[in-house]
């Protein structure tokens, strides 16, 4: 398909940049097949059945962005994905000035050598250390990576550290946030258990990948970026007996959906996973693990929106968004969500 095909306009005073509160107190577009409805989240349990089954992405954002020097120059880096030893892939600005054998001060006692340069401003870094000391240096000198739409004079702040992360991120390794899954509370998931709605955690280590504009014209023509995931044998177990019984499985945003479909095989069986997916799900994918998807409000000609229209269908995924622009729903990683239902097979 034509990546044209994907796009629409967004009025950029549509892009939210603080996240409502209380978090489940965002709007939620319900898209059914034959109509659309205007609701909150806070309406999620009424519009689920007794037996149903929530997956969720408990991944947890590590503060993955770095501002150091070369030098006497200014370097700012986005960790990526941990590579081989105490070494990460990850982005950096100015990449072009960076080469094999330069040192990045990022503190007095925190540095990396560069020890790779690949394309798009990619570098492989190796750090002064590794494991549980990189992750406390990160904690005390990273910030909050937050996606390229979201502007702050001076970077992420105090706030972000808290809003940027769902309430039940258990598993460090992400450097973006799982969204849908930012509008839960304590109070959503009371209400959602005194309905005997189900929950079960996955985890995807959501990659900055997730941002990167699609260059190719035709969908064929992308490669996907890869990403770490595990599903437990516990969870695996859950979901199966879930779909057994005839309950739905709803899966808590694009990556826990992702996650499920590289473990499901043809009949919809759910295996434990333990390893990467570039699974890329466009118009014509057979859905085979998820029933119903919560999704928040995506980027025209991404990939992300390319796997909601697969999901729901192209054309009613366009009438949605215009519906939500219309009514002023705001987007992206801080704003509203959608629950979709799947399109009915032509």
């Amino acid at each position: 398909m034509k990546v044209d095909d994907f796009a629409f306009d967004l009025p950029l005073e549509l892009i939210a940049v603080r996240p409502v509160r209380p978090r489940d107190a965002a709007r939620l577009l319900v898209v059914r097949p034959d109509r659309l409805e205007d609701r909150t989240v806070r309406d999620l349990p009424a519009l689920l059945a007794p037996g149903d089954l929530l997956v969720l992405n408990d991944t947890k954002v590590i503060p993955a962005r770095l501002r150091g020097r070369r030098g006497t120059a200014k370097v700012e880096v986005t960790l990526l994905e941990p590579a081989a030893g105490a070494a990460w892939r990850a982005l950096a600005k100015p990449a072009r000035k960076l080469g094999p054998g330069d040192r990045i001060d990022f503190a007095p006692d925190f540095s990396a050598q560069v020890v790779a340069r690949g394309e798009g401003g990619e570098v492989t870094l190796d750090f002064d250390r590794a494991g549980v000391a990189l992750m406390a240096a990160l904690d005390r000198w990273g910030e909050t990576p937050l996606p390229p739409y979201i502007h702050r004079p001076g970077g992420a702040d105090a706030e972000d550290r808290t809003d940027y992360q769902t309430i039940f991120a258990r598993k460090r390794g992400a450097v973006a946030a799982p969204t849908a899954g930012l509008h839960f509370t304590p109070a959503l998931f009371a209400a959602l258990n005194a309905l005997r709605i189900r929950l079960e955690m996955v985890t995807l280590h959501v990659g900055a990948g997730t941002f990167l504009p699609v260059t190719a014209e035709d969908t064929s023509e992308h490669r996907m970026h890869a990403e770490r995931g595990v599903i437990t044998a516990h969870a695996a177990h859950a979901i199966n007996a879930a779909r057994a019984k005839g309950r739905r499985v709803v899966a808590v945003g694009t990556t826990a959906l992702r996650l499920l479909e590289s473990a499901a095989d043809e009949s919809g069986k759910v295996a434990p996973f333990t390893g990467a997916t570039d699974i890329f799900i466009t118009p014509g994918y057979r859905f085979r693990a998820v029933d119903l998807l919560m999704s928040n409000f995506h980027l025209p000609r991404s990939t992300l929106f390319m796997l909601v229209a697969a999901f729901a269908g192209l054309a009613r995924m366009h009438s949605a968004y215009a519906h939500a622009i219309a009514e002023g729903y705001r987007f992206y990683s801080y704003g509203d969500a959608s629950l979709l239902f799947p399109a009915e097979p032509s």
